[in-house]
C-alpha cells in the first residue's frame, strides 16, 4: 500500500466522522448566497476529488439514510 493511500479513522475522537463534517458542507452550500455558495462549491469539489482518491467504494453502506451521499459509501480504513 501507498503511505497516504487511505484516511484513518477518527482515532481519539469516536463518533467524530469526516463523513459527518461533509454532511455540514453539503447543508451551508445549500444556504449560501450564490457567489458564496459557488466559491464553497469549488473548494468542496477539490476536497472530494482528494477524500474519493484516498477512500475505496464500498457498496455495503448504501442505505436509504446515505441516498445521494456518496460520501458515506466509503472504506477509509486500511
Amino acid at each position: 500500500m501507498q503511505p497516504g493511500r487511505y484516511l484513518t479513522g477518527p482515532g481519539e475522537s469516536p463518533g467524530i466522522e469526516i463523513e459527518d463534517a461533509r454532511d455540514d458542507r453539503a447543508v451551508a452550500l445549500r444556504y449560501l448566497p450564490r457567489g458564496a455558495r459557488a466559491d464553497l462549491g469549488r473548494l468542496v469539489e477539490r476536497i472530494d476529488v482528494e477524500f474519493e482518491r484516498r477512500t475505496l467504494p464500498n457498496p455495503g453502506r448504501v442505505s436509504e439514510w446515505t441516498a445521494g451521499r456518496w460520501w458515506w459509501w466509503r472504506i477509509r480504513e486500511r
